[in-house]
């Protein structure tokens, strides 16, 4: 029963990544994520259901539309294939069962994936899926009366951020954090607490240091800089998805290495 549902969470996930696609190409475009249905973003023909399934499809077709040949972007099998593990791994943490913290994560997860895609692609964190969210982060919260915890990683995730921006701004005559990273950060507080909110910050920071740097380094001797520009979306996203399962053992290693009882 356990490898059923198992099976039944990778394809619902994949599920999942397939409509998150959606939002992914259309949202900054100011689309409706509704009409029309699927169509391919050359030739405008409609996609028939057998051509949309996850993963499956993309494969089938050899990673090309069926009418007009336009290569189809990698990113959507990846996005997919992304959640459906995503999916998994939750499921596995929450001990194989459809807990409340199994759902917490995977709506958790599913947003951070979006996000750090538009990201990437547009350099833009939407409002339409960070403020929701924090009203989603705060009702869970109310089912498992941690409610004040997540009020307080709302103020401190965003806060950080917006502390950060300023002296940038300060420092470098420039806007040097975007407000879409406040309020990503908010999202990820109402969600985490204020403990994992820090800890999200702090792991962002060296993934952006470690991983951004090395990125700007190539872009630099390859000529393609655009203004030196890290979009830091992604690297709050990752730092977040580390936290959100293994925050709380990094936070008492933490505790209990330099505060000891």
């Amino acid at each position: 029963m356990t490898y059923l549902a198992a099976v039944f969470v990778f394809i619902f996930g994949s599920v999942i990544g397939s409509f998150l696609n959606v939002l992914i190409w259309r949202l900054p475009r100011g689309e409706s994520i509704i009409f029309p249905g699927s169509h391919c973003p050359k030739c405008n023909h409609p996609i028939a259901f057998y051509d949309n399934i996850p993963i499956v499809s993309y494969i089938i077709l050899g990673g090309r539309c069926r009418h007009c040949g336009e290569r189809i972007s990698l990113r959507y099998p990846l996005v997919e294939g992304l959640c459906a593990l995503g999916f998994l791994f939750a499921f596995w943490y929450s001990g194989f069962s459809f807990s409340l913290g199994f759902f917490k994560s995977i709506y958790l997860f599913s947003s951070l994936v979006a996000i750090s895609f538009i990201d990437i692609d547009k350099r833009i964190i939407p409002e339409a899926l960070t403020l929701p969210g924090i009203a989603v982060g705060l009702l869970f919260s109310l089912f498992e009366h941690d409610i004040l915890n997540s009020l307080i990683g709302i103020f401190v995730g965003g806060g950080i951020l917006l502390c950060f921006g300023f002296i940038g701004g300060v420092m470098f005559k420039k806007e040097s954090m975007g407000f879409g990273d406040v309020e990503l950060m908010a999202f990820i507080g109402a969600f985490l607490g204020w403990q994992k909110s820090i800890l999200v910050v702090i792991l962002a920071a060296f993934f952006a240091v470690l991983l951004g740097g090395g990125l700007l380094l190539l872009k630099s001797r390859k000529r393609k800089v655009d203004d030196h520009y890290i979009p830091f979306g992604p690297y709050i996203s990752l730092a977040a998805v580390i936290a959100c399962f293994y925050g709380q053992v990094m936070v008492d290693f933490y505790i209990n290495s330099f505060f000891p009882a």
